[in-house]
């Protein structure tokens, strides 16, 4: 397995490079360009990793800023040898590698445990020692686990001056246990991408052993004691020390990393940041850039480290912080997360309404644990054909079984609508069960009934007093999404979601009600 990772690898590196730019460039080239190597590097705990290492050429003789890319979860060290071009060519020392565990290289897969960070630095003490690289000017750049590995080696590294993290988390427990409900599509595929491509260390082991066989509890009481050493998001008081100048970028539909986790920590960030949000699934914003295939989210990644690690006056600094893509392809820049859109609350009716003025003293039951035609889509398809394909999640909002799920609609909108931002969601609850799962929909719904999904969210109860009322407040994921006119906003919530793992139990039911001095309302962020 192990000869066949390295012959794979190096092919790939090989094959990638000549598609991107032809045969590498002679060092006594004067034009810009970059010669390419394969190498074994000392990895923390005596593991080798395997690593594309690509050297400027024709720029003199350094040193050159570094880039550091630890690979994405299953994927190999060719990954980013297509953009690792670009940089070498623009007179960046680029090290491509595949993770601990994965491939080629050595060790166990920990889950981004403290090894695999430390790998993170083992490169970087290599390419001092080996390649003409500046390490007092470095980068760690990866999507999906690179882009979460490089965030805590910011954290540890104080010679991390710039982090490009793509489709990453920096709360693990959040970004796969939303509001205490497995995302259960996403988990199994990553644990079963995780076998197929590499190598499971101890922590993984057992957490896919319970997994596997049914202890859900167990493998959450697990992933719950991993979560706080892997999140970046534990860590923001080392990040902001070192102040390194922090790039993420990230889908609204990402079904393994949602954006919400990420959003909260951009916010907790004190030093230089930038916010990118577009339509999409998990990468699908930036993999073609990977490649070396034009693309947005790259371009402005390169212009940030160009200007914070070498100085470049490009406005990389004096854009908008936060960037946010509308289902249209408008982006909307703003100079921070709270001021991306300004709320407009409405309030829950007996009736189904949603409503500019509070409706109290009101409740409506529903069956819990029977699916409606409302969910959110298949993990790592329909957010991809929402990014790619302009083809949402849909549902005909009057097929929804009301006995199921609760339907509220609001009024036609008499003027465009962008809604930017986190929806949240007010709603008092009575389960006749002592755990339940609820999800929550956002659709942007034609005069049909034809609805497209803007946002939705889990929410599971666990361990309450069957009968009894409980306040819940949580937001939905974030978007950018335009309303056209004439459109309408409608919110379901009913128990059921595929895509998750639910609690929900068949025969219990479900009380909404809206008491006296605490109305239920959904408050939806719109765009100025």
């Amino acid at each position: 397995m192990r000869r066949l990772a390295v012959a794979i690898t190096v092919a790939l590196a090989v094959v990638l490079t000549l598609i991107a730019v032809g045969p590498s460039a002679d060092a006594s080239q004067t034009a810009p360009g970059f010669s390419t190597s394969y190498q074994r590097i000392p990895g923390a705990s005596g593991i080798e990793i395997g690593a594309v290492v690509l050297t400027p050429t024709g720029q003199g003789d350094g040193p050159f800023p570094l880039v550091v890319m630890p690979s994405s979860w299953g994927l190999p060290n060719a990954e980013y040898v297509g953009q690792g071009t670009k940089l070498a060519t623009a007179g960046f020392q680029v090290i491509s590698y595949s993770s601990r565990g994965f491939w080629d290289s050595g060790g166990g897969i920990d889950i981004a445990g403290p090894p695999t960070v430390a790998d993170v630095s083992k490169v970087i003490d290599w390419a001092g020692q080996h390649t003409p690289a500046d390490t007092s000017r470095v980068a760690a750049v990866g999507i999906s686990y690179g882009a979460g590995t490089s965030l805590l080696a910011a954290a540890t590294d104080p010679r991390i001056k710039a982090v490009g993290a793509m489709s990453g988390w920096a709360d693990l427990i959040r970004s796969l246990d939303p509001n205490d409900t497995v995302a259960l599509q996403s988990v199994a595929g990553l644990l079963a991408l995780g076998n197929v491509t590499g190598r499971p260390g101890p922590e993984m082991a057992s957490l896919q052993t319970k997994f596997v066989t049914g202890d859900f509890d167990g493998a959450i009481a697990d992933a719950k004691q991993l979560s706080p050493v892997r999140s970046a998001a534990t860590m923001v008081d080392q990040i902001n020390a070192k102040k390194p100048a922090v790039f993420l970028a990230n889908a609204f539909e990402d079904s393994i990393f949602p954006p919400s986790q990420y959003t909260d920590f951009f916010t907790s960030l004190t030093g230089p940041k930038r916010l990118l949000l577009a339509h999409g699934d998990h990468a699908t914003p930036e993999a073609t850039g990977a490649v070396g295939i034009p693309n947005e989210t790259w371009d402005e990644l390169a212009a940030w480290l160009r200007h914070y690690l070498t100085g470049a006056n490009n406005g990389a600094d004096t854009e908008a912080p936060v960037q946010l893509k509308s289902q249209r392809g408008v982006w909307r820049g703003s100079a921070d997360w709270a001021a991306v859109g300004q709320e407009r609350t409405s309030y829950l009716t007996k009736a189904g309404g949603l409503q500019g003025n509070s409706s109290t003293g009101w409740s409506r039951s529903i069956g819990a644990g029977i699916p409606t035609v409302a969910d959110s889509g298949v993990a790592l398809v329909s957010g991809a054909l929402q990014g790619l394909l302009s083809i949402p999640t849909g549902v005909v909002t009057p097929l929804v079984d009301r006995s199921f799920a609760g339907v509220w609609s609001g009024p036609a909108l008499s003027s465009a609508t962008v809604v930017n931002g986190a929806p949240e969601l007010h709603v008092t609850v009575k389960p006749s069960a002592s755990s339940t799962s609820l999800f929550a929909y956002l659709y942007d719904v034609d005069a049909l009934g034809v609805g497209s999904l803007i946002s939705h969210k889990p929410y599971t109860l666990r361990g309450v007093t069957a009968g009894k009322a409980v306040p819940l407040d949580f937001s939905l994921e974030a978007t950018s999404w335009e309303v056209p006119a004439g459109h309408h906003l409608v919110l379901v919530v009913d128990t059921v979601d595929p895509r998750y793992l639910g609690r929900s139990v068949i025969g219990s039911t479900v009380t909404f009600s809206s008491p006296a001095g605490d109305p239920s309302w959904v408050k939806v962020p719109v765009a100025g």
